[in-house]
């Protein structure tokens, strides 16, 4: 009876082996009829200079085909595979598309929220295929940033308007937020335009939180155009101003539609910057990428910076596709932060960059023999390995630092190069600790 029972399992099995085979066979023919019709759209795309991610399609489209779905629990999972079909659909309309360079298109995915990062030289003339901006826009920019980055942007869009705020960390505030809002009121905006940042990380901290907040939320594409924004903030969708002296504190979680970073922009940017941008990257590739961090070592910085901010928003796409809200893994972009933000406080008259508060935060929590690592490649970067201000005005703003829990305080370590550790203690014990090391 077993042995029956057996029999009529496998051949059970077997059936629906075969039935999959079948299916699979038919698949591998609409997969090709697929990927034709797609190819017709990126040639059509690229006559007009559409962008090839259209967010609100994809979405009505996985909505619509979903619903046919008879059985509800297999649903989601149609949802997934629709995802996936449109992302490799996406890819081949990047391969199809010339644009004349050697782009690289790196796709956030997030669940329902997907955005493509496009990082080219060049790229900025672009912004009419990258962005859709046949509608009101508002263009957000700072008095440091060249005024022919904003107009460029300006004359792609059917109705502009061009806000300039001024220029450093003082811009992030509630003030400057209603100036951004009342403008876009008044100028008649509504749900479906848009806001683009042409800046640091300020302006897009800025603009993003404004996109946030008007209307419940309006569209928001990013042009960073400092090193330290193109491979950090201009991914993962923080937006925040700041409040009574504490940074960040006021903000939201809101990913772009699309970002453009074009290593051209930073041609006008002070030797110092690049630095203070350089930091950044050098803080992930210490945390996540033995390699990279190895040809930062080895090689000149200037001639591998185009691969330094490729690998960086790397790094920083995968540990935000895993923790889009810093609940767990991406606390390990803080690596540097805890004390930076302590170094920027205490250094607010003496004029120290972010990159470079988070250059003298990471040096005191790693081992010795990352710093011994450490020490040279933030010198070859051009940043500080050291500072006279007076460890307790460094250390005064850890208590109210946002990885602050209570009396203690969660940190990023790192033991050795390309991993890490994140630690809690005591906030009293880290500041006896880390107060011995900047003696």
């Amino acid at each position: 009876m077993n042995d029956m029972k057996q029999k009529e399992q496998a051949a059970v099995l077997a059936a629906a082996r075969e039935e999959i085979d079948r299916i699979d066979r038919e698949s591998a023919a609409l997969f090709e009829r697929r990927m034709q019709a797609v190819a017709r759209i990126a040639a059509y795309k690229a006559e007009c200079g559409l962008p090839i991610l259209d967010a609100a399609r994809e979405e009505e489209v996985i909505v619509k085909n979903t619903a046919l779905i008879e059985d509800v629990g297999l649903r989601p999972y149609y949802a997934e595979h629709l995802r996936s079909a449109m992302r490799v659909s996406r890819r081949y309309q990047s391969r199809l598309i010339p644009n004349g360079s050697n782009a690289t298109v790196l796709t956030v995915e997030l669940g329902d929220a997907r955005y493509d990062i496009t990082v080219e030289r060049g790229a900025l003339a672009r912004v009419r295929e990258l962005f859709r901006l046949d509608r009101r826009v508002l263009i957000v920019t700072d008095e440091g940033v060249p005024a022919a980055y904003a107009e460029t942007v300006a004359a792609a869009c059917r109705l502009p308007l061009i806000l300039t705020v001024k220029q450093g960390e003082a811009s992030k505030s509630l003030e400057t937020l209603e100036r951004l809002l009342t403008a876009m009121l008044e100028a008649g905006f509504t749900r479906t335009d848009a806001v683009v940042a042409v800046g640091g990380g300020v302006v897009g901290d800025l603009a993003g939180f404004a996109a946030a907040s008007f209307m419940r939320g309006i569209d928001f594409y990013n042009i960073p155009t400092t090193l330290l924004s193109q491979v950090d903030s201009s991914i993962g969708g923080k937006t925040a101003v700041n409040l009574a002296g504490v940074k960040n504190c006021v903000g939201a979680f809101y990913q772009p539609r699309a970002v453009i970073i074009d290593p051209d922009l930073l041609a006008t940017l002070p030797a110092r910057q690049l630095s203070a941008g350089l930091a950044e990257a050098i803080k992930m590739a210490a945390t996540c990428d033995a390699a990279l961090f190895r040809r930062m070592e080895e090689e000149e910085l200037p001639e591998i910076l185009d691969e330094i901010i490729i690998g960086s928003l790397r790094i920083k796409r995968a540990v935000v596709e895993q923790d889009e809200r810093e609940g767990g893994l991406r606390r390990v972009l803080n690596f540097g932060h805890t004390l930076g933000h302590g170094y920027e406080s205490a250094a607010s008259l003496g004029g120290l960059l972010h990159g470079e508060c988070v250059a003298l935060g990471m040096l005191p929590l790693c081992s010795e023999r990352v710093r011994a690592r450490l020490l040279p490649v933030l010198e070859k970067a051009g940043l500080p390995t050291e500072c006279s201000l007076p460890a307790d005005e460094v250390l005064a703003p850890v208590s109210h630092d946002k990885k602050a829990d209570g009396d203690s305080i969660r940190f990023i370590y790192v033991d050795e190069i390309g991993s890490f550790l994140e630690r809690r203690m005591p906030i009293t014990e880290f500041c006896r600790t880390v107060r011995e090391k900047l003696v």
